[in-house]
């Protein structure tokens, strides 16, 4: 696992060097993380250790969540392994990166659901995966940080519980921003590859009702079709 920055760069994320900024094929332009990290250490649970087992998952963690988000090139990921890899998310099948692309990434694949579209309080098949980036960033104005809360087991099999959170500063699809805090907890496994030590399988498990149900507290502009919200 990646453990130090190369060339400095982001305190919690790799590969943000001052040369890998000016080179790398960046969907957006080079990210920057000086809003959400601030949200980061205002409230995270923990401060691990530099070294330590918890504070390596959590930085391959942000790493690989910025690489899969921002770069445009698959050949540039350094966290995982783009021919091998693959994401499953609350035990559905795994994705390959060209599956997860064509489900438009990121938020759609993490909100994948199977219930009927006149329910659904956000539906991956409507998104593309710039209006979920645009939606969510819109939302989260502090930005949407995350933390590991726990390590289960370390490399080559990682299984880690991870806390991910925001405050819902904009509206959702009709609902009034409240401000108020929205988060979601969840158990991950990274499994490396034992000659690279990059990533070949993802899984994430949570409850997307504690991200969704968050964001539909406030007053609603939209008649909803869905039962549960009458």
């Amino acid at each position: 696992m990646a453990s130090s920055i190369v060339g400095g760069g982001n305190k919690y994320r790799d590969y943000l060097s001052d040369e890998e900024l000016k080179n790398t094929k960046w969907r957006y332009g080079p990210p920057s993380y000086d809003v959400v990290d601030k949200l980061f250490e205002q409230e995270r649970t923990n401060v691990w250790a530099e070294g330590s087992v918890e504070e390596k998952v959590q930085r391959l963690l942000k790493t690989w969540e910025m690489e899969i988000v921002h770069k445009a090139d698959p050949n540039e990921l350094k966290t995982m392994d783009p021919n091998k890899f693959t994401i499953s998310v609350n035990g559905r099948k795994g994705l390959t990166p060209a599956e997860s692309a064509k489900l438009g990434g990121s938020y759609n694949i993490f909100l994948q659901t199977s219930l009927p579209e006149n329910v659904r309080l956000y539906n991956p098949d409507d998104e593309t995966f710039e209006s979920s980036q645009n939606l969510f960033r819109s939302i989260f104005l502090r930005g949407f940080a995350i933390e590991i809360l726990h390590v289960y087991s370390g490399p080559p099999g990682i299984v880690y519980k991870f806390r991910h959170w925001g405050y819902m500063d904009a509206p959702f699809k009709g609902y009034a921003p409240t401000g108020q805090l929205v988060e979601l907890f969840g158990i991950g496994t990274f499994e490396l590859d034992k000659e690279s030590n990059k990533i070949i399988k993802a899984e994430m498990f949570f409850d997307r009702g504690e991200l969704l149900g968050g964001l539909v507290k406030g007053e609603s502009n939209v008649a909803s079709t869905c039962p549960f919200m009458k």
